[in-house]
């Protein structure tokens, strides 16, 4: 039987195939879909940063109709616009497209989508956060909260809300942080479920250690972030509008501005990571690749 095959919330693109770039067709998202399955992922959620809004017309419907044509693509995950503009969280996402979270905009996108927005990674901090979670939420829509600075009001503001996800812990944020108010400890003390890219990049061992600790199998689900060039050979590329460079190590560098721009890892690599480091018995580990996912997106 052929291990780990998983559902991976977070597909920013695959083997030169970007779901955020101009351009982007429909048999583009083919092929990279068929490249993930080949490498274990069952089921992926294409991801689109935040981007201008031409970029959004144009890829929204090539994205929603490739979920409603192929079962292997349960939906569309929006990661922005509504996040921190923040220099200390906004990461490889564009600062200039990023847009304070508002239920028109969200309606225009998922029009443009032809209804297959499923999630959406939004900073709870923003103004008209709240009412639009709540809107997704009414909309059978999940939220995480993401690229963000909240504070502990703001996530706990965001869970009653209707959040129920974070995306990338411990990545999208500012490298320092106050020792004792911090979204981390605020998310980690939070009923919200993390997401967490195991590429033996993002997260130290040490980290997901504790944050098993803290959240156990049940609240844990483990993502790629996979960047357009995962599958390709180190060198330097161009991804999201910004300069990188993958290197010989699986390092996604960005070469604009510190930090790094997605992971080069599939979600398999991943799951051997999370295993490696946790040494878990398969129930748990199953729960973290699989279960966990497919039961939010109502597959079980």
């Amino acid at each position: 039987m052929e291990l780990f095959r998983g559902v991976d919330l977070q597909v920013n693109g695959h083997a030169g195939v970007d779901f955020s770039a101009p351009g982007l067709t429909s048999d583009d998202v083919l092929r990279a879909t068929n490249a993930l399955v080949e490498e274990g992922t069952d089921l992926f959620l294409p991801t689109i940063i935040t981007s201008p809004i031409e970029t959004y017309q144009q890829n929204l419907p090539i994205l929603g109709n490739s979920c409603a044509q192929n079962r292997r693509l349960p939906g569309i995950h929006m990661e922005g616009p509504f996040i921190s503009s923040d220099d200390r969280a906004v990461g490889a996402h564009p600062k200039a497209c990023v847009m304070n979270p508002s239920i028109e905009q969200f309606k225009t996108f998922q029009d443009w989508a032809e209804g297959q927005i499923r999630l959406v990674t939004l900073a709870p901090e923003s103004p008209g956060a709240l009412s639009l979670i709540e809107h997704l939420v009414e909309n059978d829509i999940l939220v995480s909260v993401g690229h963000t600075l909240a504070n502990s009001q703001q996530i706990q503001d965001a869970c009653t809300a209707g959040a129920t996800l974070a995306t990338h812990l411990g990545n999208g944020i500012t490298g320092l942080l106050d020792r004792t108010d911090n979204p981390i400890w605020s998310i980690l003390a939070s009923p919200l479920s993390v997401m967490l890219i195991t590429d033996g990049v993002h997260t130290p061992p040490d980290f997901l250690r504790a944050v098993y600790a803290i959240k156990g199998p049940e609240k844990i689900i483990l993502t790629s972030d996979a960047a357009p060039i995962a599958g390709l050979p180190p060198g330097e590329y161009e991804i999201f509008g910004t300069r990188v460079q993958l290197t010989e190590e699986g390092r996604v560098e960005n070469l604009n501005a510190p930090g790094l721009a997605g992971s080069a890892a599939t979600l398999r690599q991943c799951i051997e990571v999370c295993r490696d480091v946790l040494n878990v018995d398969e129930c748990a580990l199953e729960k973290m690749y699989n279960g966990n996912a497919e039961k939010l997106l109502g597959r079980t």
